[in-house]
């Protein structure tokens, strides 16, 4: 039996019709203050009221009503929470949910901001990716919209539009921001198309809702069953005939396979290909959702890496430069793949792991660097592990026969950050 009525009151909308009985039987209702404000003619007089601010204080006196009112003999007061939008939707149901279970609750949900910014926009939003940035890193929002053509974020004091759009307008292109502000108020609500950069150069004021960020050439994707971002990849490490390159200089697929294990790559991840040569490594990771940034220092390979970007459908930020200097203009990343370095490979072993949050792998086919790379990453205070890959490929023969061809024999290794490796990285 529910003991808790949670109403959504949409975006700036009013009380919904059902919510008069129910305030009016309420002997304790908690809300923002605009929310008490709009429902105070309905309000009995004794009615305790909570105003919603720090959330664990409020739980704490709705647990203490619960206990000694609500389910005392006679007692009739209900407990009534009101909420902006759909409070299931990176709301308060999440946090009643938990303290109370799922069947105290009865749910009556508006509609969410990111319902109306899409549709004051005029497009479809199944296929978008949600991200908050309300009270949470900004960085995974931005990783979010780096890697997604469609993308909806929740903003919050510190991470807003300024701050999304300053991020993506320097490492980020082809995104449009759409800034929906005060939506459901007919004199205020403001839907604007800006550029990154000038979102950034702008004070938005408090009464941003959400961002939507697009790649408005790909806003329109095709129809789908399942909604949210486009499902991972069905396959990985691509046979090496699926990407350009130059003169076999390539990642092999197991390789590539391996590499992937370890580095994870994954949505709200941030991952460089360092010494990128084809982009191969970085192209794979950007196909599970992560976004990638493949540094190389050859500007025909610059060229490859955007050409295997856009044949496979996904954004890679290429940036030309020679590690480890170009390294330090980079925005932090989650995990690391170093495919080339040659001699200044301890350097740029070192620069990567004093970075990543979580993760490095390194591939090398000279067995004289090995306890270098391996030093370099003990020495960031990574647990390491590697192997040497040695395969061998089914070849056609004349005579419908076969035989086995070995592949140049590669070093794998890896450091995990011991936190990272315990609990993994929160989003």
């Amino acid at each position: 039996m529910s003991v808790i009525t949670v109403f959504g009151t949409g975006t700036g909308a009013p009380l919904p019709p059902d919510a008069g009985a129910a305030l009016a039987d309420a002997g304790l209702v908690a809300g923002a203050r605009r929310h008490l404000d709009a429902a105070a003619d309905s309000l009995p007089d004794q009615a305790q009221r909570i105003v919603l601010g720090p959330l664990a204080p409020a739980l704490e006196a709705i647990e203490q009503y619960v206990k000694e009112f609500h389910d005392a003999p006679g007692a009739t007061g209900r407990v009534v929470v009101l909420a902006s939008g759909d409070p299931g939707f990176f709301g308060i149901v999440r946090a009643l949910a938990e303290r109370f279970g799922p069947a105290a609750l009865d749910v009556r949900p508006g509609v969410s901001s990111v319902a109306a910014a899409f549709a004051r926009y005029g497009l479809p939003w199944d296929d978008a990716v949600v991200v908050s940035a309300h009270g949470r890193d900004l960085r995974t929002a931005v990783n979010v919209c780096r890697a997604h053509p469609k993308v909806a974020v929740l903003t919050g004091p510190g991470a807003g539009p300024a701050e999304l759009g300053g991020a993506l307008a320097r490492c980020s292109r082809g995104r449009t921001l759409v800034v929906a502000s005060a939506l459901g108020d007919p004199a205020h609500e403001r839907i604007e198309r800006v550029r990154p950069a000038e979102a950034a150069a702008r004070d938005w004021g408090p009464a941003v809702n959400v961002v939507l960020c697009l790649d408005e050439s790909r806003a329109l994707a095709p129809m789908r069953s399942v909604a949210g971002p486009w499902p991972g990849p069905a396959r990985w490490a691509l046979d090496e005939t699926e990407f350009e390159h130059r003169d076999s200089m390539i990642s092999k697929f197991e390789v590539r396979a391996l590499a992937l294990a370890r580095l994870g790559p994954r949505v709200g991840d941030l991952v460089w290909d360092v010494g990128a040569g084809s982009g191969s490594v970085a192209v794979e990771c950007a196909r599970f959702g992560a976004a990638v940034i493949a540094v190389e220092k050859t500007a025909d390979g610059i060229a490859r890496i955007e050409a295997n970007a856009a044949a496979h459908g996904v954004d890679v930020q290429a940036v030309h430069g020679a590690a480890p200097t170009v390294l330090s203009d980079l925005p932090d990343p989650d995990t690391v793949f170093v495919g080339g370095g040659g001699r200044e490979l301890p350097a740029i072993v070192t620069a990567c792991a004093r970075r990543a949050r979580r993760a490095v792998v390194v591939a090398m086919a000279a067995l004289d660097r090995v306890p270098a790379a391996r030093a370099a990453l003990a020495g960031a205070g990574f647990v390491c592990d590697g192997v040497l890959l040695s395969s061998s490929r089914l070849v056609p023969l004349p005579g419908d026969v076969t035989r086995l061809a070995a592949t140049n024999p590669v070093f794998l290794l890896w450091g995990a950050r011991p936190a990272a490796r315990a609990e993994g990285v929160s989003q």
